[in-house]
């Protein structure tokens, strides 16, 4: 081992230590991609769940999907600097030994240990225990003081160029593995099915308005929103539902014994509690799957609250009565295409008519429960179990060559249905153009409104009104707790 001042030695060493953590957590991500058994996910999913309940919403209502991203970030920042820690106490202990190979040995067995116990993948743990102790032995200084300018500067120069390199090279590989292999599988559906969905989705298409910027009523880019940034990666043949609790007997239930079941296509709308009023978290998809009532049926259920709690293979949990629970849809497929892990792949469950949060991913449990318990976003606050908010949304105000103005959005009402969208721009409501409606009994409608421009800035609403007469709420509140309402407006130029 070399003899250096301590002063230069513990500089040094913090600069190999660092370099080590930042190696670690690239080979991680290079081998198990955005996974669950990459080292920064469980580190992720722990600071989400430990984040005190202001701190969450504020990320929610305030930073919006940058919040789960400065949470990513967090998280794979402390996993460098664990990994560094480790990486420090190995040189400290090969110091000690005065043995470089104590170092190294020393730094892979503790990194590997740490990865293992944080992700439960003793395999690809390797992956951050390898790069790890190879920058430490590559980094080992020379013998004299001297070296501090010469060989080890050089050394640990070449490792900062090697570590980037490979952090580069990681994140391309990682990224290769992060893609959703769904997306390239047959559904597995009969000819007629197939043709089914077509016709399906060829009505959508033509149903949907020509209005410029205004999304289809088959969304081409649907939101997702997670508790965690890591999604589960359950194969098909690894999942299974389980039926527990206040039960007469627990009954579980397999991928193929779900696909063995009748099969439907529904269209169905989701809209985020967590939402601005105009935000853009609300689509419509096309979902292939199976009513989930007669799975239902197959316990006898002796529930005192008449309410069940669902279960993610993510950790998510929500309490709902089972009333409600007996509408719902277990979906496998979206759009004619197996349902993409983000969307809860293999199987998530659908709610008519409820907020996005009740639609739980990957679900893998439903514990029939004797006594009503918060789930997940109760517990933080949010009372977003109940029925969606009545809501038009204004996303698109074009000026035309005519010098007419025309507005445009999407209305939604879950179970209630919206029969008409009226526009203010300052003379009254007025009608809007509705499209023609979707087969299904959960399922948003688009609106447009075409008025000459008055020649100055002016304040555009809009309100939505459903099937009973129902207008909706004037009253603008937050998201939170409840989910946002109110008329949406816009100022238009």
């Amino acid at each position: 081992m070399n003899l250096l001042p301590q002063s230069q030695r513990v500089r040094v060493g913090a600069v190999r230590a660092v370099l080590a953590g930042v190696a670690a957590v690239a080979g991680s991500y290079a081998a198990a991609g955005f996974t669950t058994g990459f080292v920064g996910a469980p580190l992720e999913a722990m600071l989400s769940r430990a984040a005190p309940a202001s701190l969450v919403t504020f990320a929610i209502v305030v930073l919006g999907d940058i919040g789960q991203k400065l949470n990513l970030l967090a998280a794979i920042t402390l996993a460098v600097l664990l990994i560094a820690c480790l990486a420090a106490a190995a040189l400290a202990t090969g110091w000690r030994q005065r043995s470089g190979l104590v170092s190294v040995t020393v730094a892979l067995g503790l990194t590997w240990a740490a990865v293992t116990l944080l992700t439960g993948s003793p395999v690809l743990a390797l992956a951050a225990a390898l790069p790890a102790s190879a920058v430490i032995a590559l980094t080992i200084p020379g013998i004299r003081p001297s070296d501090v300018d010469a060989t080890a500067r050089r050394r640990l120069l070449t490792a900062v160029a090697g570590v980037a390199g490979f952090s580069v090279l990681s994140y391309v590989v990682g990224g290769v593995r992060s893609r959703d292999e769904t997306e390239d599988l047959p559904l597995g559906l009969t000819a007629a099915q197939h043709q089914e969905i077509d016709t399906l989705l060829a009505e959508a298409e033509s149903k949907s308005l020509s209005v410029s910027g205004l999304e289809p009523l088959v969304s081409t880019n649907f939101y997702e929103v997670d508790i965690a940034a890591v999604n589960p990666n359950t194969a098909p043949e690894n999942w299974t539902l389980s039926l527990t609790g206040a039960v007469s007997e627990d009954a579980t239930f397999t991928y193929d014994d779900i696909r063995a079941l009748p099969v439907e296509q529904r269209f169905i709308t989701l809209r985020c509690v967590g939402d601005s009023l105009n935000g853009t978290k609300m689509d419509n998809a096309l979902w292939t799957g199976t009513p989930l009532a007669p799975l239902l049926d197959e316990v006898t259920t002796e529930s005192g609250c008449e309410c069940a709690m669902l279960r993610a293979g993510d950790g998510y949990y929500v309490q709902f009565p089972i009333a409600a629970l007996k509408r719902g849809f277990l979906a496998y497929g979206m759009n004619g295409r197996p349902l993409p892990r983000s969307h809860g792949a293999p199987v998530r469950v659908l709610i008519p008519g409820h907020w996005g949060e009740i639609n739980v991913k990957w679900l893998t449990e439903i514990e029939f429960l004797d006594e009503a318990v918060d789930g997940y976003w109760e517990e933080r606050g949010w009372h977003g179990t109940g029925p969606v908010n009545i809501v038009a949304k204004l996303w698109v105000d074009t000026l035309n060559d005519d010098d007419t103005v025309t507005v445009a959005g999407h209305a939604y009402a879950g179970l209630m249905d919206v029969s008409a969208v009226e526009v203010n721009t300052g003379d009254g409501w007025q009608k809007a153009t509705l499209s023609e409606p979707l087969p299904g009994e959960d399922v948003w409608r688009q609106w447009s409104y075409t008025y000459p421009h008055p020649g100055s800035q002016h304040r555009v609403r809009v309100r939505a009104i459903t099937g009973d007469g129902t207008v909706q709420a004037n009253e603008e509140l937050p998201a939170f707790p409840n989910g946002p309402s109110g008329w949406v407006s816009r100022t238009v130029q």
